[in-house]
C-alpha cells in the first residue's frame, strides 16, 4: 500500500463505460468505491476477512462502496466491485463517523470567567449551570440557532457525524420548548433535560419545579424528543425526584437517559438501570452495586472526559468498568460550563492517556459504543447497509488518535453518504 500520498487529497478518478456493465450490483444507481485504505475500522468482526476476537473489526488494504447514504459493500481491495466513480485514499485509515451521544449545545453567553477562575485556583459564585439559564433566557431563537449550528459544524469538521443534544438552559415551558424545536432542525437526536437543575424562581419549591417539569413542560416538550434526562446528583434532583420525571416521560413514549455519579455516589446509575434507560452518563463516582447493576443490564456507562479535564476532577475507571463488561460509550458532554470542547479526537485521547483504555476500546467507544447509547444500528460501524457516515484519518492506524493527541487528522468526512469535508 502506498503511504506516500498520505498528505495529498483524495484521487477521484470516473470508472470507463466498461467497467459498469449491466451485471454489476452498481450500474443503474451512482456509487462510489473508496480504495487504497490502509486500516478500515468497521466495528464488524463478522465481516469476511476480520477476526471474530477483534471488536473493531480491522480490515488491512480494504476498500468500501458507498450508493447513496448507504455503505453497499466492505471488503479487500483486491475484490472491490465496478462502481461509477472511484477515490484513493492513499494508505490512509478509514474508520466510522464519531457518534456524540451527550451534548448540551443549545446555550446564550459563554463561561470564560468560571473556567478562568477554576484554573487559577480563586473562587468564583457567579451560579454555574444557573448564570447559563439566565443568558439563554435572554438570547433570541436566532442567535441560539446559529450558536448550535457553529457547534454543530465545528463537530463535523472534527469527523462527528452524529449528535445529541439536549435543552435544559431555559426551565420554563417556553425556553425549553423553543430549545428542543431549534435543536430537531439541526441534530439527530433530541433530549428533555428540564430537570437540569432547579431555577432560581423555585428555589423555595423543589416539588413544584418537578410538578412543572412532569406537568406542562413535558405535556409540550415530549413531540420534539426521543429522550428524557435528569440531572440526579446532590444540588439538583434526588433519587424520588429523578424517578417521578423518567417514569413521566416515560408515559409520554420517551426513552430515559440520566446524569449521575459525576459529584458523588447516589442513586442515579441503579435507577437508571431498573427503568430501561439507554445511558447513564458520567459514572465518575460508582460503587460496586452500581457496577453490578450496569454489568446486567442493556444501559450503557457513557463516559465524559472532557468534563474531568476541565474541573480538574478524578476521571472515571474505565478499566473497572470494561473489566465487569459494561459496555462504554465517549461523547464530548459539550456545554459552556464544564467541558467546552466538541472534539471527539481530543476525548479518545484523554480515554486513553487518563482513564486506562486501551486505543481500539476508546475507538469503539467514541463509535459503536456512542450508537449503542443511542440505541441505533445504522450508525457507528461500516458495514453493509449502515448509513454512510465515514471519517478519513491522515494516518496509517486509528492509533493515532490517541498517539498524536490534539493533531488535526481528519482529512475527510462522509455523512449520510455525501462528502461534508
Amino acid at each position: 500500500m502506498n503511504t506516500s500520498a498520505s498528505n495529498s487529497a483524495l484521487d477521484s478518478t470516473s470508472n470507463s463505460a466498461a467497467d459498469n456493465t449491466a451485471d454489476t450490483p452498481f450500474a443503474t444507481t451512482t456509487s462510489t468505491l473508496i480504495t487504497g485504505i490502509a486500516t478500515l475500522v468497521t466495528n464488524d468482526h463478522h465481516l469476511p476477512g476480520t477476526s471474530p476476537d477483534d471488536p473493531l473489526g480491522l480490515l488491512r488494504d480494504a476498500a468500501v462502496v458507498i450508493e447513496g447514504d448507504r455503505i453497499a459493500w466492505v471488503g479487500t481491495e483486491s475484490q472491490a466491485p465496478a462502481t461509477d466513480s472511484r477515490l484513493r485514499a492513499g494508505g490512509r485509515t478509514l474508520l466510522p463517523g464519531f457518534v456524540d451521544s451527550h451534548s448540551h449545545l443549545l446555550f446564550g453567553g459563554d463561561r470564560t470567567e468560571e473556567f478562568g477562575a477554576r484554573m487559577s485556583g480563586r473562587p468564583y459564585t457567579a451560579g454555574g449551570i444557573r448564570t447559563t439559564v439566565e443568558a439563554t433566557r435572554a438570547t433570541s431563537g436566532e442567535r441560539l440557532a446559529a450558536g448550535l449550528e457553529r457547534h454543530v459544524r465545528e463537530a463535523l469538521h472534527q469527523g462527528t457525524t452524529t449528535l445529541e443534544t439536549k435543552s435544559g438552559y431555559g426551565l420554563t415551558v417556553e425556553d425549553e420548548l423553543r430549545a428542543l424545536r431549534i435543536a430537531e432542525e439541526h441534530v439527530d437526536e433530541t433530549t428533555f433535560l428540564g430537570a437540569h437543575v432547579v431555577p432560581p424562581e423555585y428555589a423555595a419549591d423543589p416539588d413544584g419545579y418537578v410538578a412543572l417539569v412532569t406537568g406542562p413542560m413535558l405535556a409540550a416538550c415530549a413531540p420534539h424528543a426521543r429522550w428524557v434526562d435528569v440531572f440526579c446528583e446532590r444540588g439538583a434532583f434526588d433519587g424520588d425526584q429523578a424517578r417521578a420525571v423518567l417514569t413521566a416521560g416515560i408515559a409520554h413514549g420517551l426513552t430515559p437517559r440520566v446524569h449521575a455519579g459525576q459529584l458523588g455516589p447516589g442513586p442515579g446509575v441503579r435507577l437508571a438501570v431498573e427503568l430501561g434507560a439507554a445511558s447513564v452518563d458520567h459514572c465518575t463516582h460508582l460503587t460496586g452495586a452500581d457496577v453490578d447493576a450496569l454489568a446486567g443490564s442493556r444501559t450503557v456507562a457513557t463516559l465524559l472526559p472532557g468534563c474531568e479535564f476541565s474541573t480538574r476532577s478524578p476521571y472515571p475507571d474505565a478499566r473497572r468498568l470494561l473489566a465487569a463488561g459494561v459496555t462504554v460509550a465517549l461523547a464530548t458532554d459539550c456545554n459552556p460550563g464544564s467541558s467546552y470542547t466538541s472534539s471527539m479526537p481530543f476525548c479518545v485521547a484523554l480515554a486513553v492517556r487518563e482513564m486506562g483504555m486501551t486505543p481500539d476500546e476508546a475507538v469503539w467507544s467514541a463509535t459503536a459504543g456512542g450508537a449503542a447509547a443511542l440505541r441505533r444500528i445504522d450508525i457507528g460501524r461500516i458495514t453493509p447497509g449502515a448509513r454512510a457516515d465515514l471519517v478519513l484519518l491522515d494516518a496509517p492506524s486509528h492509533v493515532h488518535l490517541a498517539y498524536r493527541p490534539g493533531v488535526p487528522l481528519v482529512a475527510a468526512v462522509w455523512q449520510r453518504g455525501a462528502r461534508v469535508r
